[in-house]
């Protein structure tokens, strides 16, 4: 294949030379499309253009310029041109609208060439949105826009460009159908004959940009683990890996024959899992030409999947039939992490693969279903670990400007971009702070000012518009909010009725963005807007800590996120009502019995409010838990990505019947940003890792841990390992840079190492490992730090009273201070429940 990358970095550079200019200048082409109506509302066959031309001799170089209202594929003498994949990508159209820029000169020829595109509805004409009620939204024709720059080697120039000067011909294809969520339907027996003339399309050429971020394209090809039969009778086709791209296969049969392949995440009872989808049928189908072997790949779909339910085969259907292609914008891997737990390994995978999948030419909230929409709550959480796992500069920048264009008059943030849903431009808390936070991450991860500069405007409207809501009073308690949205506590149909309520989230979300647009303000030198916002800030929260806190640091809401938002967001203005904030996060994290109890909001936030207020064991409990709701439940429960839900698979192996449930969500996988930076211990500490935080801190059972980071001055590592009460330390400091350096231990302070090998040793608090004798007077919330006897205790209250196994398996089932006793005389055959537990307690405290 030809065709040069483009894109930001090695791997995705844009082409660049003094002749670029040349797209931007009138040269007379024009967007061009069929000259024959379609009904937009209907899947239409892909469109197929092309015209002939002659090349001089002394081809020096060629150059063609293109994009797309639709998606597109272009041709030079019938080989593909590039190797990107859904081209020009999802952008708000009539704003922006991104071009490709390729090196075509080994495909051109001296004599006659012909220049070609196939066209597919995409993000552009097909059916999107929620629920995918949405057709044609951006245009109901698709049209091609190219231009081919031929240089000569005596220094001439032609140009070729699409134009309705007779010589352009349409006609349709074998893909007969294409569709985001349904699917692409190829017919191998249709040649195109039936050429036609082409219709101008009318475009502002004003809105094209260059693209600052890497292309899709097809990264790897994973083979079949498993081709089983289900109980149905079925051909399951198991990749062992949810991923997001499509299926490719070799095939030989009868000229005709129909091969189909339906896409599904999970199985439920052996079954293909097809309810999480909803309307996407995810299905596509191959109709055989007849003959020699046929190989066939789909264009202009994707699919979430792990498994692959196969019909019309000919003969035996065998692992060497057939890939799964995985494809996603090509970004560069620049951050790993590995620990001695197989589990937490595996975790940090899943937040990798869930990545992967949702950063497919923008950040989506899920791959698979009929949504697959730029969720900015999803991201805005989720960037800190995004920009640490991969180079997201470009990516991210170019998902901003969307951002920026969609962004309305008043400041308000849609809650999804590009903006593809009614409604969507209402102001919500952590969704539309998408719009200060991420940047803000973007300039810590990178040191990008010029990026600041550029989101400026676009961070100062989000937040005055979110002051004006908020009024003389700053609390923004006003309006729907998502909140914190999806804690294990809330109904299944409101997922946003979280325990910590919307405007504890929504006026916390208030102050941290207008500190970040002050000190962004600061960073640009623009003073008057930087005391403006700073004084904003510290309005809001005073009316936060009068209105939602009590004198002691007791929340209105009594709910871990809200413990976590009122530390981590530094909205308590007395030490000891964050003393007292901290204390009560971890009783109520222990209360909990470990498990989970935040939703989108609070969980990127509770391990680290835990462990800067001196509770990293109980953040470490929290990580480790194996139980549901947990990080490591779906691990134990053969999850390779990240769920929508923390019980999207329920214990007996249904699926969650919510109507919401997506097994690749990347959103509560935002807790890998503290296993880089607490657990394995390396951090940014400056903007653009000038200087480097190596921090590690032990603990969970881990013996040992390691990460690595690729910055802009080279490779920083951190690895650790524990023998016995010592703690071994080895870093890898860049050049040009410098690292504080922090370890645990007594009498340890913190110190400055520059670039280079480091190694470290130091010794470690021995811990007192001798346990209390559990008896039946031992309070229920003491037997949440000793996993053995709270078994104990589970089993044999079910034993005696089995209907108390659905209360026990209730995230809001907290035990308070009550002793085990005290409960035993209030239940039904208590003393027969208290002496069979006395007998087996007697049992365990024995040495």
């Amino acid at each position: 294949m030809s065709g040069a990358r483009t894109g930001c970095g090695p791997r995705g550079a844009s082409l660049r030379s003094p002749r670029q200019d040349c797209w931007n200048r009138p040269t007379g082409r024009r967007f061009i499309g069929p000259a024959w109506d379609e009904d937009a509302q209907q899947d239409q066959p892909a469109v197929l253009l092309r015209r002939t031309f002659t090349a001089r001799d002394g081809i020096a170089s060629a150059r063609l310029y293109a994009t797309a209202l639709g998606v597109y594929e272009a041709e030079l003498n019938g080989v593909r041109v590039g190797d990107e994949v859904l081209a020009p990508g999802w952008t708000a159209y009539s704003k922006r609208l991104r071009y490709q820029t390729y090196d075509v000169t080994a495909l051109l020829q001296a004599g006659e060439n012909t220049l070609g595109a196939q066209l597919a509805d995409g993000w552009y004409r097909g059916r999107i949105g929620f629920t995918g009620n949405t057709r044609a939204l951006y245009g109901d024709r698709l049209a091609w826009l190219a231009q081919l720059e031929i240089r000569y080697t005596d220094g001439t120039t032609e140009t070729l460009v699409t134009d309705a000067d007779g010589r352009w011909q349409a006609a349709q294809g074998p893909v007969r159908r294409s569709s985001i969520y349904d699917g692409e339907t190829y017919d191998a027996r249709i040649e195109p004959v039936d050429w036609h003339g082409v219709r101008v399309e009318q475009r502002d050429l004003a809105t094209l940009v260059a693209p600052v971020g890497p292309p899709v394209r097809r990264i790897e090809e994973l083979a079949p683990v498993s081709i089983t039969t289900s109980p149905s009778g079925k051909t399951l086709v198991d990749f062992g890996q949810n991923l997001v791209g499509r299926i490719g296969f070799t095939v030989q049969g009868e000229a005709g024959r129909e091969i189909v392949l339906r896409h599904a995440e999970v199985l439920e009872d052996g079954e293909p899992a097809y309810g999480p989808l909803r309307t996407a049928e995810a299905t596509d189908r191959y109709i055989l030409r007849g003959g020699s072997p046929e190989t066939y790949e789909p264009r202009f779909t994707f699919h979430g999947f792990r498994y692959a339910e196969v019909t019309g085969w000919p003969g035996e259907l065998t692992p060497d039939d057939l890939r799964a292609v995985v494809i996603h914008t090509d970004l560069e891997r620049t951050g790993t992490f590995h620990s001695s737990d197989p589990l937490l390994n595996r975790l940090h995978q899943n937040v990798v693969w869930s990545m992967r999948g949702n950063f497919l030419d923008i950040p989506t909230d899920c791959p698979q279903r009929d949504e697959r929409m730029g969720w900015t709550g999803d991201i805005q959480v989720f960037s800190p670990t995004a920009c640490y796992l991969y180079d997201c500069a470009g990516f991210l920048a170019s998902w901003l400007a969307e951002l920026a264009a969609e962004q309305d008059e008043n400041g308000v943030v849609p809650f999804v971009v590009p903006k593809v849903e009614i409604g969507a431009g209402a102001a919500t808390a952590a969704w539309g702070d998408a719009a200060t936070i991420v940047p803000w991450v973007l300039y810590r991860s990178y040191g990008d000012l010029d990026l600041l500069r550029t989101q400026f405007p676009s961070m100062c409207a989000w937040v005055d518009h979110v002051a004006s809501l908020a009024g003389e009073s700053r609390l923004w308690d006003r309006g729907f909010q998502f909140g914190d949205w999806l804690d294990p506590a809330a109904p299944a149909d409101h997922p946003e009725a979280a325990r910590t309520t919307s405007e504890i989230v929504a006026t916390a979300y208030l102050a941290r963005s207008a500190g970040i647009v002050a000190e962004t303000a600061r960073l640009l030198g623009h003073d008057a807007q930087a005391q403006r916002y700073a004084a904003l800030a510290a309005e809001v929260r005073s009316a936060f800590a009068a209105e939602y806190v009590t004198g002691a640091g007791r929340m209105m809401s009594d709910a871990p996120t809200a413990y976590a938002l009122a530390l981590q967001f530094a909205l308590l203005p007395d030490p000891a009502q964050r003393e007292h904030a901290a204390r009560r996060l971890a009783d109520l994290v222990r209360f909990g019995g470990y498990r989970i109890s935040t939703g989108f909001v609070g969980t990127p936030l509770i391990c680290d409010a835990l462990t800067e207020t001196g509770h990293l064991d109980s953040a470490y409990k929290l990580l480790m838990e194996k139980g549901q709701p947990s990080w490591l439940y779906p691990v134990t429960q053969g999850a390779t990505t990240i769920w929508e839900r923390w019980d999207s698979l329920l214990p007996d192996g249904k699926v969650n019947p919510s109507g919401m449930t997506s097994f690749n969500h990347y959103a509560l996988g935002a807790v890998a940003d503290w296993l880089h930076r607490t657990v394995a211990g390396l951090a940014p500490a400056a903007p653009g890792c000038r200087v480097l935080c190596i921090a590690p801190r032990p603990g969970g059972g881990l013996t040992s841990a390691q990460t690595t980071l690729r910055t802009p001055y080279g490779q920083a590592e951190v690895a650790w390992r524990l023998d016995g009460e010592y703690l071994h330390v080895t870093a890898l400091v860049p050049p040009n840079t410098t690292a504080q350096v922090d370890l645990p231990g007594p009498d340890q302070e913190p110190f400055e190492v520059s670039s280079g090998r480091h190694e470290w040793r130091t010794e470690l608090p021995t811990a007192d490992e001798t346990a209390a004798p559990v008896t039946v007077d031992t309070l229920l919330v003491e037997l949440m730090d000793r996993p053995d006897a709270q078994q104990i205790f589970t089993d044999t209250l079910i034993r005696h009273m089995p209907e108390a196994a659905a209360y026990l398996g209730r995230p809001e089932a907290t035990p308070g201070d009550a002793s085990i006793r005290s409960i035993a005389a209030v239940l039904p055959g208590g003393a027969s429940f208290l002496a069979d537990l006395e007998e087996r307690f007697d049992a365990l405290n024995k040495p």
